[in-house]
């Protein structure tokens, strides 16, 4: 069993590298790859830990990206190891991009009358907060009852506080992936459109781009919709790829490799079949 799609504090996740790393090798999985936001930190972090337990750790990355006038996520898998220098500067716009997007995001919040500060964020223990963070000082400080509702009231892309931030296109990504040597990785297509006929035409699409592989095994997938992008990926010649999504505490009722409800057990030939396209 392995997982493909994972966060640690580097990002969004609850456990610290070293922690989910050791979980990984208590449960048994053969793989492990940290997928954290704009970040390599995690894998640099997890990496001598995972090798002397024996766990066969991918560097990974999940990048927000702008995709026909919207944004999707975009996962990179390095199999060799971390890209190179020319890779993480890149990586540095998209950090100063999400510490931009957060300040404009307290000064909106404040019109509001919510008063969360750079301080706050940084003591929620990850060098780059995300809305997430936001949510759950929301909910600390009586703002709001949950993180769903924080979402749902200001933070989603639909609400009223939202604020967009710098992304690069999805076809900039996948290019620089693909030159730092790695496989690209179109996640979670549900959240997209979960209408067939939609989402062919939108793969259809990212193929075009170079895109390599469609995550067709998630947490909140149902049979179903596993059956169906593993139908599109094979009609339009991607490799597939699939992970819980685990993000600790920030995400409950997700386990590490075994997803929501045991939904999810995927098999070491998934990994082997990416590595290839590589």
């Amino acid at each position: 069993m392995i997982d493909l799609h994972t966060h640690t504090t580097e990002s969004d996740g609850s456990l610290s590298p070293e922690e989910l790393t050791r979980l990984a090798s208590a449960r048994g999985l053969e793989a492990l790859a940290i997928t954290d936001h704009d970040t390599l930190a995690g894998f640099d972090r997890a990496a001598p830990l995972a090798a002397e337990l024996g766990l066969e750790l991918v560097c990974g990355i999940e990048m927000s990206t702008k995709h026909e006038g919207r944004s999707v996520h975009l996962i990179g898998y390095f199999f060799s190891g971390a890209p190179a220098r020319e890779f993480r500067e890149w990586i540095v716009c998209l950090q100063e991009s999400r510490h931009a997007r957060n300040q404009e995001l307290i000064e909106k919040l404040k019109t509001m009358g919510f008063e969360i500060s750079q301080e706050e964020l940084r003591q929620q223990g990850t060098p780059l907060p995300g809305r997430p963070h936001f949510a759950r000082l929301m909910v600390e400080k009586g703002y709001v009852d949950s993180m769903q509702q924080a979402f749902d009231r200001y933070l989603d892309e639909s609400a009223c506080c939202y604020i967009p931030r710098g992304e690069p296109s999805f076809a900039e990504a996948v290019e620089r992936i693909g030159l730092s040597g790695g496989v690209s990785s179109f996640p979670h297509p549900g959240r997209v459109t979960r209408d067939a006929a939609r989402l062919r035409k939108i793969l259809a699409g990212m193929r075009e781009t170079g895109l390599n592989a469609v995550e067709v095994f998630h947490s909140e997938n149902s049979p179903a919709e596993s059956d169906l992008y593993a139908s599109l990926a094979a009609e339009l010649g991607f490799r597939i790829s699939g992970g819980s999504d685990f993000h600790g505490a920030t995400k409950p009722g997700i386990e590490l490799g075994s997803g929501s409800g045991g939904n999810l057990c995927i098999p070491y030939s998934v990994l082997e079949r990416l590595r290839r396209s590589a």
